[in-house]
């Protein structure tokens, strides 16, 4: 989720940056930020391993990490801004949201990046997190139990005990921000959750959707690009039914030449990920978030499919934007670029990568696959039977089909309130999430020219009017949840 996803993922990351041990001792750090972003101190919060059992692991703590400024904040009066952190290293998030301490600085709030549990340095068990049992305590309800934790703990401890607390997140980090609310409404007033798929990564909807929708991106561009990038494809795969692996390598730049239909499933994904990545990024400007991305990735890649050059060698080219940004790289290694997982949209690389796999094993259900009917990539099905051989394999476990719907309500959320659901039309994860508002206070909003969460990210001089405008209706919407909430509490 890449990703992400979700996180995206991914949220949903494909940085190559093996993530350190978290510190053993509780101390501060400081960030060196840029002139125009806040000053985020980084601080540890001691945190219980298993909230759900008390004669588990010894009733043992670990390290959380959290980001926390106050530069804003009308103290002991202001909200706190907590966002609730996806599936990577928080600072990557913190430094790629800046709309929250924009807002933070309207609103006079306190703000919050807290670290999801297996993720960054927020390692339970250091190198061990990611052993068997050791890694069965990565859940998504450990992880709610975590933020509530730590806001209920910090609040006193910093002032703030009549403050109302606003939970944010994007893509993962938003399906969070959504079960908190729903969770933990004592604790938290209300929930902006962008690019959020809370029903694609329940099992709900149709499986063929992700890669449809990032084809639709690209052929929104012009459907020759479409065309072009099927072909790439298809010529790839004639050349792999007469086995000429040479020619493949030669083609692809690849630093050793495939030798089975093994490589070219890997190479198929590998390219595959990248049209992934550049349709959930395809930002109007340029920006240093999972990588290095040109400003509107997406033109960029068709204007290289449609240059005239070789499909394949087009093909390497368009791919290289997302692996080979700096042009370093003189060859490809299909197996340290791409990591095959349970995510088809990509699990990155790394410690991060592992943590991603196994949730995308257990409760994420991301049986997502292309056909090349409803799509433009080679078949490459990933049904629940392949995903249940694959963790069974991998990680000892049984996916439980339908455990986020069952948990965390699905598509009935009625009930419900104080929620906002962003989605932005050129996010491939968009139509996996909540498109029409279901309520006065379940509002959803679409956002016409708007890739992955990018009302989450601060202003800029290339922002559509579309990503302008909806994050006005969110500041609005937020403030009058602070004004019901103080309303509520006296």
């Amino acid at each position: 989720m890449a990703r992400q996803m979700f996180g995206f993922i991914a949220l949903l990351c494909l940085y190559a940056v093996t993530q350190g041990l978290p510190s053993r001792h509780i101390q501060t750090k400081h960030h060196e930020p840029n002139k125009d972003q806040p000053q985020f101190k980084e601080k540890y919060f001691t945190q219980i391993l298993d909230h759900f059992n008390f004669n588990s692991m010894g009733n043992g703590t670990y390290d959380q990490r959290y980001l926390i400024t106050d530069q804003y904040w009308k103290r002991g009066y202001g909200p706190i801004f907590f966002y609730t952190g996806n599936e990577g290293d928080i600072w990557e998030f913190a430094l790629n949201s800046g709309f929250i301490t924009e807002l933070a600085a309207d609103q006079k709030a306190l703000v919050i990046f807290a670290e999801h549990r297996y993720y960054g340095k927020s390692l339970p068990f250091g190198q061990d997190s990611f052993s068997i049992p050791e890694v069965g305590l990565l859940t998504v309800e450990q992880a709610l139990a975590d933020f509530a934790v730590m806001i209920t703990a910090l609040k006193p401890q910093l002032g703030a005990s009549e403050c109302p607390v606003i939970v944010f997140g994007g893509s993962y980090g938003g399906m969070l921000s959504v079960y908190m609310r729903l969770r933990y409404p004592n604790i938290v007033a209300g929930a902006l959750a962008a690019s959020a798929p809370i029903l694609s990564t329940a099992g709900m909807g149709d499986s063929r959707q992700f890669f449809q929708d990032v084809t639709h991106d690209f052929e929104s561009y012009a459907p020759e690009c479409r065309d072009a990038v099927r072909g790439a494809f298809q010529k790839l795969q004639d050349l792999s039914e007469v086995e000429d692996y040479s020619r493949i390598q030669a083609a692809f730049s690849l630093c050793k030449p495939p030798s089975s239909q093994k490589d070219i499933h890997q190479l198929n994904g590998l390219l595959r990920n990248a049209f992934t990545l550049m349709a959930m990024l395809d930002y109007p400007y340029s920006t240093h978030f999972m990588g290095n991305m040109p400003a509107n990735p997406v033109k960029v890649g068709c204007d290289i499919m449609l240059s005239g050059a070789d499909l394949l060698q087009a093909l390497r080219d368009t791919a290289g934007i997302v692996y080979n940004s700096t042009g370093i790289l003189k060859c490809f290694d299909l197996y340290s670029l791409y990591v095959e997982c349970a995510d088809p949209t990509g699990c990155g690389l790394g410690f991060n990568s592992l943590a991603w796999d196994y949730q995308a094993c257990t409760e994420i259900e991301l049986c997502f696959e292309s056909n090349n009917v409803t799509d433009m990539f080679p078949p490459m099905p990933f049904t629940e039977a392949h995903r249940e051989q694959y963790c069974s394999k991998r990680w000892g476990v049984i996916p439980r089909p339908g455990w986020l719907k069952t948990q965390f309500w699905g598509s009935a959320l009625s009930s419900a309130s104080n929620i906002i659901f962003s989605n932005g039309d050129l996010d491939p994860w968009a139509n996996g999430g909540v498109r029409k508002s279901l309520s006065s206070s379940l509002v959803a909003i679409n956002i016409s020219e708007g890739a992955h969460h990018l009302d989450l990210r601060s202003s800029n001089d290339a922002d559509p009017l579309s990503v302008i405008t909806a994050r006005k209706t969110e500041a609005d919407t937020i403030s009058q949840w602070v004004k019901m909430e103080r309303r509520r509490s006296k």
